[in-house]
């Protein structure tokens, strides 16, 4: 359960599905399709869905690296959070959004693996939320020629580590696209 006390609420967490930076990653359009149902899910059951933007000197905002991928349409009325770091708390609004929606409860989905996935993982269970990364709704891209293992592999080592990861009271864990349930 979470540490948040009176959050007793879901969000979905998109985070950095955008044009820059999914390009050249593993499994692009697998990974997309499986956000693109959380999104529909999560909808359909009046969860919120919160979106993540990146922005750097690579991604300036505005640019068509910076925008979301044409296969995701953003609701009008979902929030939308824009970063420069790797964990999607730091610097941002994104605690004031879950709070005001009274989330305690994450499931994660986005890019890069190895980067922000696991920044905001980390960050929201140290912050007291329940953190679940949805298994095949996360993706990389290839670093291996500076040292890095193979895209399907940093996947698998994330997957791995946060099926394991414990906190005391808050749960963290994985689940596939075809098992998350909201409402």
């Amino acid at each position: 359960m979470t540490t948040l006390t009176d959050r007793p609420n879901t969000a979905l967490l998109v985070i950095d599905v955008q044009n820059g930076v999914m390009a050249g990653t593993h499994n692009r359009e697998g990974v997309i399709a499986n956000i693109a149902t959380l999104v529909d899910r999560a909808r359909a059951a009046g969860t919120t869905v919160v979106w993540v933007q990146h922005h750097s000197d690579e991604f300036p905002r505005g640019s068509e690296k910076w925008q979301y991928v044409p296969e995701l349409a953003l609701g009008e009325s979902e929030p939308v959070v824009h970063k420069a770091y790797a964990d999607s708390f730091d610097d941002t609004d994104l605690e004031a959004v879950l709070a005001e929606h009274r989330v305690g409860n994450l499931l994660i989905s986005g890019a890069h693996s190895d980067a922000c996935i696991r920044g905001t993982l980390h960050g929201a269970i140290t912050r007291g939320y329940d953190t679940t990364l949805v298994a095949d709704a996360h993706t990389t891209e290839d670093l291996s020629e500076w040292g890095a293992p193979a895209p399907d592999k940093v996947i698998d080592h994330t997957n791995l580590c946060w099926d394991y990861h414990t906190a005391p009271g808050r749960r963290a864990g994985t689940v596939k696209t075809e098992s998350v349930t909201f409402g």
